[in-house]
Protein backbone atom coordinates (compact mmCIF):
# COMPACT_ATOMS: atom_id res chain seq x y z
CA UNK A 1 0.00 0.00 0.00
CA UNK A 2 1.22 3.24 -1.14
CA UNK A 3 2.08 6.10 1.70
CA UNK A 4 -0.03 9.04 -0.43
CA UNK A 5 -2.94 10.94 0.81
CA UNK A 6 -5.54 13.28 -0.34
CA UNK A 7 -6.74 16.09 2.04
CA UNK A 8 -9.10 19.11 2.33
CA UNK A 9 -8.36 21.91 4.55
CA UNK A 10 -10.88 24.45 5.68
CA UNK A 11 -9.60 27.59 5.31
CA UNK A 12 -10.61 30.68 7.58
CA UNK A 13 -13.02 32.27 5.18
CA UNK A 14 -15.11 28.69 4.46
CA UNK A 15 -13.58 28.13 1.11
CA UNK A 16 -12.08 24.90 1.12
CA UNK A 17 -8.23 23.64 -0.64
CA UNK A 18 -7.84 20.33 -1.68
CA UNK A 19 -4.26 19.02 -2.12
CA UNK A 20 -2.65 15.19 -1.99
CA UNK A 21 0.47 14.36 0.33
CA UNK A 22 2.56 11.82 1.66
CA UNK A 23 2.68 13.37 5.01
CA UNK A 24 -0.25 15.12 5.85
CA UNK A 25 0.26 16.92 9.01
CA UNK A 26 3.57 17.90 7.72
CA UNK A 27 1.87 19.65 4.77
CA UNK A 28 -0.77 21.19 6.58
CA UNK A 29 1.94 22.35 9.37
CA UNK A 30 3.41 23.68 6.23
CA UNK A 31 0.35 25.68 5.15
CA UNK A 32 -0.25 27.05 8.16
CA UNK A 33 2.94 28.49 7.76
CA UNK A 34 2.40 29.98 4.69
CA UNK A 35 4.99 27.73 3.29
CA UNK A 36 1.79 26.05 1.57
CA UNK A 37 -0.50 26.95 -1.70
CA UNK A 38 -0.35 30.18 -2.55
CA UNK A 39 -4.36 29.55 -2.40
CA UNK A 40 -3.87 29.11 1.39
CA UNK A 41 -1.93 31.90 2.43
CA UNK A 42 -3.27 34.50 4.71
CA UNK A 43 -6.53 32.54 4.41
CA UNK A 44 -6.11 31.09 7.93
CA UNK A 45 -6.99 29.33 10.51
CA UNK A 46 -6.93 26.53 8.55
CA UNK A 47 -8.23 23.50 10.04
CA UNK A 48 -7.92 19.73 8.48
CA UNK A 49 -11.25 18.56 7.64
CA UNK A 50 -10.80 15.43 5.25
CA UNK A 51 -8.24 12.62 4.94
CA UNK A 52 -8.32 9.56 2.53
CA UNK A 53 -5.56 7.12 1.89
CA UNK A 54 -4.91 6.56 -1.60
CA UNK A 55 -3.32 3.18 -3.76
CA UNK A 56 -0.88 5.10 -5.33
CA UNK A 57 0.44 8.64 -5.92
CA UNK A 58 -1.13 8.60 -9.12
CA UNK A 59 -4.94 7.28 -7.56
CA UNK A 60 -4.38 10.13 -4.95
CA UNK A 61 -3.83 12.64 -8.28
CA UNK A 62 -7.35 11.33 -9.86
CA UNK A 63 -8.81 11.78 -6.37
CA UNK A 64 -7.74 15.09 -6.49
CA UNK A 65 -9.35 16.36 -9.29
CA UNK A 66 -12.33 14.35 -8.66
CA UNK A 67 -13.29 16.00 -5.52
CA UNK A 68 -11.92 19.59 -6.89
CA UNK A 69 -14.65 18.93 -9.45
CA UNK A 70 -17.37 18.57 -6.66
CA UNK A 71 -19.87 21.44 -5.86
CA UNK A 72 -18.80 22.77 -2.61
CA UNK A 73 -22.02 21.46 -0.92
CA UNK A 74 -20.35 17.68 -2.17
CA UNK A 75 -17.02 18.28 -0.54
CA UNK A 76 -18.66 19.69 2.51
CA UNK A 77 -21.09 16.28 2.84
CA UNK A 78 -17.48 14.38 2.33
CA UNK A 79 -16.23 16.05 4.78
CA UNK A 80 -18.57 15.33 7.12
CA UNK A 81 -17.97 11.14 6.70
CA UNK A 82 -14.61 11.91 7.86
CA UNK A 83 -13.86 10.53 11.46
CA UNK A 84 -11.04 12.92 13.25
Amino acid sequence: MSNWFVYIIRCGDGTLYTGIAVDVEARVAKHRLGKGAKYTRGRGPLELVFVAAQESESAAHLREMAIKKMTKAKKIKLCYTFDK
